[in-house]
């Protein structure tokens, strides 16, 4: 028997999710129902599951907060995370912790839980329709990112870092033992690949891409 936490604040919602997972034949059960993660962490002193239903919003702690601190003090749990705020932020940190996987309750969750938890159990992540987009974005966007730090060398870099400290063409030479001109063409050439009309656009664009860190 696979047993399971539901973590749900809303009573309608958490007997709905219960009995989505108790009425499927994967068996499933429910040792423990929580409103609250303190209710959570003190149904865990006593009580072992191999999956929590975590609802991402609670009334005293985050969904990620949870999580980051089940995947640091019980790793051998598995998560599964519900939630109507399945918005970019949230869904990469919720990645970034390592969770099992991710639903909306906006789409259906009741029709797909028991399969979400069956995929994690065999030790496949698992992730509705809509929580999908948001991670290909995410993937999208970090290689975009990735191909465009990529098309600076570490020269420029180096020079758009020192813009960035707000020293002169010429004490960039002088800290890294070029000359001026070479300064000014490294520059130029930044400028036309990427269409920046100020260094104070250059410096931006690098800080919004993390290629520089304020």
């Amino acid at each position: 028997m696979i047993k399971v936490i539901v973590v749900e604040d809303d009573e309608l919602q958490r007997f709905s999710v219960v009995t989505a997972i108790e009425a499927n034949s994967g068996g499933f059960c429910v040792v423990g129902e929580a409103e609250t993660g303190a209710e959570l962490f003190a149904l865990l002193a006593r009580t072992a599951p191999d999956i929590i239903s975590l609802d991402i919003k609670l009334p005293d702690m985050s969904g990620v907060d949870i999580a980051r601190r089940l995947k640091r003090e019980r790793p051998e749990i598995k998560i599964l995370a519900l939630s109507f705020e399945s918005d970019t932020s949230t869904v990469q940190a919720m990645l970034e912790i390592g969770i099992d996987g991710f639903l909306s309750k906006r789409k259906g969750v009741l029709n797909h839980i028991a399969e979400a938890l069956q995929s994690i159990m065999q030790g496949v992540e698992y992730f509705g329709s809509d929580i999908s987009q948001i991670i290909y974005r995410l993937y999208v966007a970090k290689n975009q990112t990735t191909e465009e730090t990529s098309e600076f060398t570490p020269q420029e870099k180096r020079i758009i870092e020192l813009c960035h400290e707000k020293l002169s063409g010429q004490q960039i030479a002088d800290r890294l033992c070029i000359s001026l001109r070479t300064v000014n063409n490294h520059k130029s050439n930044i400028f036309r690949k990427f269409g920046f009309k100020s260094t104070s656009e250059m410096v931006q664009y690098a800080i919004n891409h993390g290629i520089i860190q304020m």
